[in-house]
Protein backbone atom coordinates (compact mmCIF):
# COMPACT_ATOMS: atom_id res chain seq x y z
CA UNK A 1 0.00 0.00 0.00
CA UNK A 2 1.54 3.45 -1.07
CA UNK A 3 1.93 5.96 1.59
CA UNK A 4 -1.67 8.02 2.36
CA UNK A 5 -0.02 11.53 2.08
CA UNK A 6 0.97 10.42 -1.52
CA UNK A 7 -2.46 9.31 -2.04
CA UNK A 8 -3.59 12.12 -1.00
CA UNK A 9 -1.10 14.95 -3.07
CA UNK A 10 -1.96 12.93 -6.09
CA UNK A 11 -5.30 13.59 -5.44
CA UNK A 12 -5.07 17.79 -4.30
CA UNK A 13 -3.34 17.55 -8.21
CA UNK A 14 -6.37 16.39 -9.79
CA UNK A 15 -8.69 18.56 -8.22
CA UNK A 16 -6.31 21.69 -8.98
CA UNK A 17 -5.85 20.21 -12.35
CA UNK A 18 -9.61 20.17 -13.16
CA UNK A 19 -9.89 23.24 -11.29
CA UNK A 20 -7.65 25.52 -13.34
CA UNK A 21 -8.19 23.79 -16.76
CA UNK A 22 -10.11 26.26 -18.59
CA UNK A 23 -7.40 29.09 -17.54
CA UNK A 24 -4.17 27.09 -18.64
CA UNK A 25 -6.08 26.30 -21.78
CA UNK A 26 -6.65 29.70 -22.88
CA UNK A 27 -3.59 30.85 -21.85
CA UNK A 28 -1.74 28.04 -24.02
CA UNK A 29 -3.91 29.09 -27.56
CA UNK A 30 -3.12 32.42 -26.65
CA UNK A 31 0.46 31.72 -26.14
CA UNK A 32 0.74 29.32 -29.09
CA UNK A 33 -1.19 31.48 -31.47
CA UNK A 34 1.30 32.83 -34.03
CA UNK A 35 -0.61 35.76 -35.40
CA UNK A 36 -0.62 37.67 -32.25
CA UNK A 37 2.85 40.17 -31.64
CA UNK A 38 5.54 38.49 -29.92
CA UNK A 39 5.37 40.71 -26.81
CA UNK A 40 1.44 39.61 -25.95
CA UNK A 41 2.63 36.08 -26.24
CA UNK A 42 5.70 36.36 -23.63
CA UNK A 43 3.57 38.32 -21.55
CA UNK A 44 0.65 35.34 -21.70
CA UNK A 45 3.84 32.56 -21.57
CA UNK A 46 4.69 34.83 -17.93
CA UNK A 47 1.38 34.29 -16.56
CA UNK A 48 1.28 30.72 -17.51
CA UNK A 49 4.51 30.18 -15.78
CA UNK A 50 3.37 31.93 -12.07
CA UNK A 51 0.49 29.28 -12.17
CA UNK A 52 0.63 26.91 -9.63
CA UNK A 53 3.15 23.74 -11.21
CA UNK A 54 0.40 21.40 -10.00
CA UNK A 55 -2.32 22.90 -11.84
CA UNK A 56 -0.51 20.71 -14.93
CA UNK A 57 -2.22 17.72 -15.84
CA UNK A 58 1.53 16.22 -16.55
CA UNK A 59 1.87 16.12 -12.42
CA UNK A 60 -0.89 13.87 -12.11
CA UNK A 61 0.29 10.41 -11.44
CA UNK A 62 -1.68 7.71 -12.34
CA UNK A 63 -2.04 5.44 -9.34
CA UNK A 64 -4.24 1.87 -8.56
CA UNK A 65 -7.99 2.53 -7.28
CA UNK A 66 -7.07 -0.41 -4.88
CA UNK A 67 -3.38 0.25 -3.03
CA UNK A 68 -2.29 3.77 -4.37
CA UNK A 69 0.14 1.75 -6.08
CA UNK A 70 2.32 3.76 -8.89
CA UNK A 71 4.08 0.93 -10.58
CA UNK A 72 2.81 -1.40 -12.82
CA UNK A 73 -0.21 0.32 -13.78
CA UNK A 74 -3.08 -0.53 -15.80
CA UNK A 75 -4.98 2.49 -17.50
CA UNK A 76 -8.05 0.31 -19.05
CA UNK A 77 -8.72 -1.28 -15.18
CA UNK A 78 -7.03 1.61 -13.31
CA UNK A 79 -5.52 -0.77 -11.19
CA UNK A 80 -1.87 -2.43 -10.40
CA UNK A 81 -0.79 -5.64 -12.09
CA UNK A 82 -0.55 -7.42 -8.84
CA UNK A 83 -4.55 -6.67 -7.73
CA UNK A 84 -5.00 -7.12 -11.24
CA UNK A 85 -4.17 -10.84 -10.68
CA UNK A 86 -5.27 -10.94 -7.40
CA UNK A 87 -8.98 -10.00 -8.16
CA UNK A 88 -8.86 -12.07 -11.84
CA UNK A 89 -7.39 -15.14 -9.96
CA UNK A 90 -10.86 -14.73 -7.36
CA UNK A 91 -13.29 -14.30 -10.65
CA UNK A 92 -13.99 -10.74 -9.88
CA UNK A 93 -13.34 -9.33 -12.79
CA UNK A 94 -15.64 -10.08 -15.57
CA UNK A 95 -14.23 -11.14 -18.69
CA UNK A 96 -10.82 -11.87 -17.73
CA UNK A 97 -10.04 -15.77 -16.77
CA UNK A 98 -6.31 -16.88 -15.49
CA UNK A 99 -5.16 -19.03 -18.66
CA UNK A 100 -3.87 -22.77 -18.22
CA UNK A 101 -2.55 -25.06 -21.10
Amino acid sequence: MAKMSSIQNNNRRRRLVAQKADKRKRLKEIANDLKLPAEERFATRIKLAEMPRNSSATRIRNRCEVTGRARGYYRKLRMCRNQLRELASQGLIPGIVKSSW
